[in-house]
């Protein structure tokens, strides 16, 4: 049984930091690409980082370059988000996600390549 469990949300002041969490299993997690998504009320569900499953490249948009960092720790079967300085556009609900492939890269970066999701973690940053 595959499970998805995002955790570490928050209320934050503006320029604060937080670090999400995401573990798994029974998914294979040292062989997917990896995703963190949110979603704000009323707004389309977009990505802020993706992880190649080895760890070795990584996706930003530009929304969050130099202030997101995605990282994963195989062994653990666990994912991580540290954002710094946070803006209160960045508050959303904050959504884990695997590859449904194998090996994949994150070329084409989008919800729909992703078929394995967790419940999300509300992260509110504060002006």
């Amino acid at each position: 049984q595959v499970q998805v469990v995002e955790s570490g949300g928050g209320l934050v002041q503006a320029g604060g930091s937080l670090r999400l969490s995401c573990t798994t299993s029974g998914l294979a997690f040292a062989t997917r690409a990896m995703g963190w998504f949110r979603q704000a009320p009323g707004k389309e569900r977009e990505g802020v980082s993706c992880i190649i499953w080895s760890g070795g490249s990584t996706y930003y948009p530009d929304s969050v370059k130099g202030r997101f960092t995605v990282s994963r720790d195989n062994n653990a079967n666990t994912l991580y988000l540290q954002m710094n300085n946070l803006k209160p556009e960045d508050t959303a609900m904050y959504y884990c996600a695997a590859d449904s492939n194998f090996y994949s890269s994150c070329m084409n970066f989008s919800p729909d390549r992703f078929g394995y999701w967790g419940q999300g973690t509300q992260v509110t940053v504060s002006s």
